[in-house]
């Protein structure tokens, strides 16, 4: 027998992102977008301080982002989400310029660089799901013309990302090897939450 999803049930992603909302949209899913703001530095900062994983850290953001916005409304289901970028132990942000893009992809050349993407969902003031899903990147060791070249390409687009590349276009070419869910990549592990979605009768079996 075919379950009816319950429409009336309200999804609310606490995210800016657009690249997580296009794959949501993508997938058929109905929601709305409400950002949480929060101090993410001080976060990263802090739990640094106390030998906090890569990994922690996304947990916490994407627990902390959901949990704002449940407050505000407790009969959602809110989606937090955070990704973290970990290459040796070294943490790497989005860049907030083309000058601080190109720094940062020269310190990734050539080596393997793992992507820590979270997902927490709140509802009545509790967490009530979390995953989080890892990827690994190996970037080739290109020329400086190159990145130079990728640089003016990718243009302002790429300070939306962590890693400063978008895979889904330019941004491919600056890899050798990648190992891990092209979702996840993106930020938004979106097949166990599809998975969850369905168990909780808001996507069709």
């Amino acid at each position: 027998m075919t379950e009816t999803p319950d429409a009336a049930r309200r999804i609310i992603l606490a995210s800016a992102s657009s690249a997580r909302a296009d794959l949501l949209r993508g997938a058929g899913i109905d929601f709305t977008v409400d950002p949480a703001r929060v101090d993410e530095e001080s976060v990263k900062d802090s739990l640094k301080a106390e030998g906090a994983t890569a990994r922690d850290v996304a947990i916490a953001l994407a627990d902390l982002k959901a949990a704002k916005i449940s407050a505000r409304h407790p009969d959602a289901l809110v989606i937090g989400a955070d990704q973290m970028l970990d290459c040796n132990g070294v943490w790497f942000d989005k860049p907030p310029d083309r000058d601080i893009l190109q720094a940062q992809l020269m310190a990734l050349r050539g080596k393997t660089h793992h992507l820590e993407a979270a997902l927490c969902i709140h509802q009545q003031g509790r967490r009530i799901w979390h995953t989080v899903e890892r990827a690994a990147l190996t970037m080739r060791d290109f020329s400086d013309a190159f990145l130079k070249d990728y640089v003016a390409a990718a243009g302002d687009d790429a300070l939306a990302s962590v890693g400063g590349y978008r895979l889904e276009g330019i941004g491919a070419q600056l890899f050798a090897k990648i190992e891990g869910d092209y979702f996840t990549i993106l930020g938004l592990p979106l097949l166990p939450l599809l998975d969850f979605l369905r168990h909780h009768g808001v996507v069709q079996k």
